[in-house]
């Protein structure tokens, strides 16, 4: 049998391989359903370049091809390299802070916890659940979660490509500079509120929650029935409280 011969990396091969782990990231933070197009424009790649990768990452199982052949998701060999790396488990002295602001509010409270520029639903209201997490986790754009996120960037852009900003209601905020906007109030206001943007009949308020050193590493989100924001803004008073206690727990 002949030695195997290493002949080291060609010009090309680093290249490529960065070019594959991009698409593979574009595809993270666009979450099920992206478009090879839309990989294409955000990662800078020729469109039949990105397809060429794509199909080979679908090949290696690294993605996969949704059933309706519209667009792709990350695939079962990206769930074994991230296995255990989901959110952490929320602590007992966490889940009592929730408790008790969940007995106050009687709407729903649920806790996100961030990582960098993604989200995680860690803490369902049992008795008031989310409709969809993963969309929740997907549409920043149309959550208030995600817009304290966001607000919290340099450029949200980095983030959540504008054409990824799909109409998910008529209230959706689509438009970059109507995003701007949204975003410089939540800035200014340190909380995020949204109504029948995700889902139509349902609003929602974010309230960060930051560690000691002033990073936000989670957030408490109150949701209630109807498309008015003043019913979920008017409990931001207790959230805050609460935020206050979480602090320190999950930072």
């Amino acid at each position: 049998m002949s030695p195997v011969v290493d002949r080291g990396l060609t010009g090309r091969q680093p290249k490529a391989v960065q070019s594959a782990l991009a698409i593979l990231e574009a595809v993270a933070r666009a979450g099920a359903g992206v478009t090879a197009k839309e990989v294409a424009e955000d990662v800078g790649l020729p469109p039949a370049t990105a397809y060429r990768l794509l199909n080979l990452l679908v090949g290696e199982e690294y993605l996969v091809r949704l059933p309706d052949l519209h667009g792709f998701a990350l695939g079962r060999k990206v769930a074994g390299l991230s296995r255990g790396t989901g959110p952490p488990p929320v602590c007992t002295a966490a889940r009592e802070v929730l408790a008790d602001l969940r007995r106050r509010v009687r709407f729903g409270v649920h806790l996100v916890l961030y990582s960098g520029p993604v989200l995680r639903c860690a803490d369902v209201d049992p008795d008031h659940p989310l409709r969809s997490p993963e969309a929740v986790e997907r549409h920043l754009h149309a959550t208030a979660v995600g817009k304290l996120l966001l607000a919290e960037q340099p450029d949200w852009r980095e983030v959540v490509h504008p054409h990824r900003l799909h109409a998910l209601t008529a209230r959706t905020v689509t438009r970059p500079a109507e995003l701007d906007a949204e975003l410089r109030r939540v800035a200014e206001r340190d909380v995020a509120l949204q109504a029948g943007q995700l889902h139509e009949g349902v609003s929602c308020a974010a309230v960060p929650v930051r560690a000691p050193s002033g990073v936000l590493v989670a957030a408490i989100a109150v949701t209630a029935p109807g498309e008015d924001e003043s019913v979920v803004g008017a409990r931001t008073a207790d959230a805050v409280d609460s935020a206050r206690r979480l602090g320190p727990l999950l930072g």
